[in-house]
C-alpha cells in the first residue's frame, strides 16, 4: 500500500514528528522497515531524522499485512454491506451472531464471514480490522478498517469518544420524560464474569435518551452513547426499572417474536480521514423488532 503526504508549512520538521502528526505510530514505522516496507521524499530513501522543508513530497510503502489471526476460519455467510471503499467496511451485524470469535461461536463470529468475504474478493494482502463491536444479541452497524493505517487514525477518534452511534431500545413499561440522561458509573459485578452493574468504583458511563413513543407496555427509545462500555446501555436501561425487552440478563422478558435484548444500533457517524469529511450511516430495524412494533 503506498500512502503519500506533501509538506506545505514554512518551517522545518523532522520527518519523524511529521509522521506522528499524520497518525503512522512508532509501532507501523517499525512494521514498514522490519517487513521491507519504505520512506521516501522526493523520491530519495531517508531517514526519520530527516527535515522537512515546504514542498517536499513524502512517500510510505506499506507492505502486506501478516495474518496474526492464523486459526481465522473464513466463513462464506453472505454480509450485509451498507458502505465500503478502500479503507473502511461497514456492515449490519445480525442478532445472534458475535462480533469476534468465541468459545460457542469460533467459526462464524462477524470477522469470520468478513474474512470470507475478503477472501472472494481476492483481497489476499488485508485482514478485518474491528472498529466498533456489538454483543452477540445486538444488531445493527459495525465498522471496520480495511489497512493497519485507516485502522489508527479511525481509532484515534474512539479514543477520544469521537465516534457516534445511536441505538434503537425497546425498554419495558412507560417512561414519562421525553429526553433525559443518565451519567452512573459502572463495573463488572462481583458474582459474575460477565454482568455489569452500576457501582460507585466504576467507570463514569454517560447513556442520552429520547423517548420516541409509547407502547401498551413498552417504550421505544432513541439512544446516544458518549462513552462506550460493556453492557451501558442495557445496565443503565435496568437500573432505571425499565430493563430492555428480551433482556433476561438483567431483569428484562422474553415478548415474542423478541426472544433477545431488543437493542439495535440505527446511526454512525465519524470524520473519514481520508475523505477529509463527516459521514454518517443508518440501518433500519431487524424484522423481530418491526414485528413487535407491528403487535403492539
Amino acid at each position: 500500500m503506498e500512502i503519500n503526504f506533501r509538506y506545505e508549512q514554512e518551517n522545518t520538521m523532522k520527518l519523524k514528528n511529521f509522521l506522528n502528526e499524520k497518525g503512522i505510530s512508532r509501532r507501523l514505522l517499525a512494521n514498514i522497515k522490519k517487513d521491507a516496507g519504505g520512506i521516501w521524499i522526493n523520491n530519495q530513501k531517508c531517514y526519520l531524522a530527516d527535515k522537512l522543508v515546504w514542498g517536499d513530497e513524502i512517500k510510505l510503502i506499506i507492505p502486506p499485512e501478516k495474518n496474526r489471526k492464523r486459526n481465522l476460519v473464513k466463513s462464506f455467510v453472505p454480509l450485509k454491506i451498507v458502505y465500503e471503499d478502500d479503507s473502511y467496511l461497514i456492515v449490519e451485524k445480525p442478532p445472534y451472531v458475535t462480533t469476534i470469535p468465541t468459545v460457542h461461536q469460533l467459526t462464524d463470529s462477524l470477522i469470520n464471514r468478513v474474512a470470507g468475504y475478503y477472501y472472494l474478493q481476492g483481497y489476499h494482502d488485508i485482514i478485518p480490522h474491528v472498529v466498533t463491536r456489538l454483543d452477540r444479541n445486538t444488531s445493527g452497524l459495525v465498522l471496520f478498517a480495511k489497512h493497519r493505517y485507516a485502522h489508527a487514525l479511525i481509532n484515534q477518534q474512539l479514543v477520544e469518544h469521537n465516534i457516534f452511534k445511536e441505538y434503537c431500545a425497546f425498554l419495558s413499561g412507560k417512561i414519562k420524560a421525553e429526553h433525559f440522561m443518565v451519567k452512573k458509573p459502572l463495573g463488572r459485578s462481583e458474582n459474575s464474569i460477565i454482568e455489569r452493574e452500576v457501582r460507585e468504583d466504576g467507570h463514569l458511563a454517560i447513556s442520552e435518551y429520547w423517548v420516541v413513543k409509547s407502547l401498551s407496555k413498552a417504550t421505544v427509545c432513541n439512544i446516544r452513547l458518549h462513552t462506550g462500555y460493556t453492557h451501558q446501555i442495557r445496565v443503565h436501561s435496568a437500573f432505571l426499572g425499565h430493563p430492555l425487552i428480551g433482556d433476561t440478563l438483567y431483569g428484562g422478558k422474553i415478548v415474542l417474536p423478541i426472544q433477545r435484548q431488543a437493542l439495535h444500533c440505527q446511526y454512525l457517524s465519524f470524520y473519514h480521514p481520508f475523505l477529509k469529511k463527516q459521514v454518517e450511516f443508518k440501518s433500519e430495524l431487524p424484522s423481530d423488532m418491526r414485528q413487535y412494533l407491528i403487535g403492539n
